[in-house]
C-alpha cells in the first residue's frame, strides 16, 4: 500500500529534532559528527546499533548520551561472563502470600537498552537478545511480553582480539542495523576533551531535547520516504555482489538489503529530502554490511577487512547516473547505470 510522501512540514520537524540530538550529543564528545549522523540514521530508521572499539574511546559515553537526550526510560546492562538470560529479560517470582507467580520486568523493558560489553557474556546470554531485537518482545514462562516502542538497543563491543570476549553469532550481528566506530579522537578533539571534562561530568549536564513520543513519530515519518525502482535495484545489486564476492565466506542477508533501505530513508529525511538518493546508500552501506559479512580464510591470512571489500563492491556497482531517477517526480523515467 503506497504512504504519503512526508511533507515539507514533517520534514522540518525531523532536520530540527535529529539536529538538537545531534548537539546534544556533541556537547559530551567532540569530534564525532559521522559517528553521530550513522546513529542518529539508525534511530529514525528503527533499527538498533553496535559500536566496536577498543575500551576508553567513548562508546558508552556515546550511548549513554543518546539516551540523555531523549525522554524515554533507559536500561543499562553489564554484560559478563557470569551473566544470565534472566538478568536481561527477567524472571518470575513467587509470592507465597498470594501463592502466584508475579514476573519482574529485566533491564530488556526500556525504550533505549544500554549493553555494554556485550560480547563478554556467554553465547548463550547473548542469544537472550535475540527475539526482542527483532520482534519487539519477550518471552519468559511461556508468556510473551511486547516491549515499549520505540524500542533501541544500543551495544559495544571490544574488539574480538582481545582477551576475554566471545564472537557475536552471525544471527545477533544480523539483527544490528549498523555497526559503527568511534576512534581515536585528533589533538584538538582530545584537547576539547580534557576541557570539558576537567572538573565535571558533561553526562551529568546533558538534558532531553525530544520524547519518545516524537522520535515515534520521526520514524514513521522517515518510512514514508519514496525510493526508486532504481535504488531499489542498486540496493538488490549491492548485497547480490557480497554473495558472489570470492573474499567472502558469507554475504550479505535479505535483512540487510531491508536495513539499507530504511536507513538511506531515514538520512534523506535528516537532510530534508522526501526521497532517497544513491549517495545516501554509499554513506550508509559499509556501516550496514561491514559488520555482517565473514571473510574467506584466505582473505582473512591476507590481512583483508571487510570494510575494504564493501569499498571495492561499491566502486564496482553500477549506480543510477541521474538524481532525477530516484525522485518521485521520475518514477517511471528510464535509468541509465554507469559504473563509477
Amino acid at each position: 500500500m503506497n504512504q504519503p510522501l512526508p511533507t515539507e512540514a514533517e520534514l522540518a520537524e525531523v532536520a530540527t529534532v535529529t539536529q538538537r540530538i545531534g548537539e546534544s550529543m556533541g556537547t559530551v564528545l567532540s569530534g564525532l559528527d559521522a559517528a553521530i549522523e550513522a546513529t542518529l540514521s539508525v534511530v529514525l530508521a528503527g533499527g538498533h546499533l553496535l559500536m566496536e572499539d577498543v575500551p576508553g574511546v567513548g562508546k558508552t559515553t556515546l550511548a549513554r548520551a543518546l539516551a540523555a537526550s531523549i525522554d524515554c526510560t533507559v536500561g543499562r546492562i553489564q554484560f559478563t561472563p557470569d551473566l544470565l538470560p534472566s538478568d536481561v529479560t527477567g524472571v518470575s517470582i513467587f509470592r507465597s502470600d498470594d501463592h502466584r507467580f508475579e514476573f519482574r520486568p529485566g533491564p530488556i523493558f526500556a525504550n533505549v537498552v544500554i549493553a555494554d560489553e556485550i560480547n563478554r557474556a556467554s553465547p548463550k546470554t547473548q542469544a537472550a537478545l535475540l527475539e526482542s531485537m527483532q520482534e519487539r518482545s519477550v518471552t519468559v514462562d511461556g508468556h510473551t511480553r511486547p516491549l515499549p516502542r520505540p524500542f533501541l538497543v544500543v551495544a559495544t563491543q571490544n574488539p574480538i582480539e582481545m582477551e576475554g570476549t566471545y564472537p557475536l553469532p552471525e544471527a545477533q550481528r544480523d539483527r544490528f542495523m549498523a555497526q559503527v566506530s568511534v576512534g581515536y579522537p585528533s589533538p584538538r578533539h582530545e584537547m576539547a576533551m580534557l576541557d570539558s571534562h576537567d572538573g565535571v561530568d558533561p553526562l551529568s549536564q546533558v538534558r532531553p531535547v525530544t520524547t519518545t513520543e516524537a522520535v515515534a513519530r520521526l520514524i514513521g515519518i522517515a518510512s514514508r520516504v519514496y525510493a526508486a525502482p532504481a535504488i531499489k535495484q542498486y540496493i538488490v545489486d549491492i548485497v547480490g555482489a557480497t554473495r558472489r564476492e570470492s573474499s567472502l565466506r558469507l554475504g550479505a542477508s535479505p535483512r540487510t538489503a531491508l536495513q539499507l533501505l530504511s536507513a538511506g530513508k531515514a538520512r534523506a529525511a535528516m537532510a530534508g529530502r522526501n526521497h532517497v538518493l544513491p549517495d545516501d546508500l554509499k554513506s550508509l552501506a559499509p556501516s550496514v554490511l561491514s559488520h555482517r559479512l565473514i571473510l574467506s580464510t584466505e582473505a582473512r591470512l591476507a590481512g583483508r577487512k571487510t570494510a575494504d571489500v564493501v569499498a571495492e563492491i561499491m566502486g564496482k556497482t553500477p549506480v543510477p547516473t541521474e538524481a532525477r531517477d530516484a525522485t518521485p517526480r521520475h518514477a517511471a523515467a528510464e535509468v541509465r547505470v554507469t559504473t563509477v
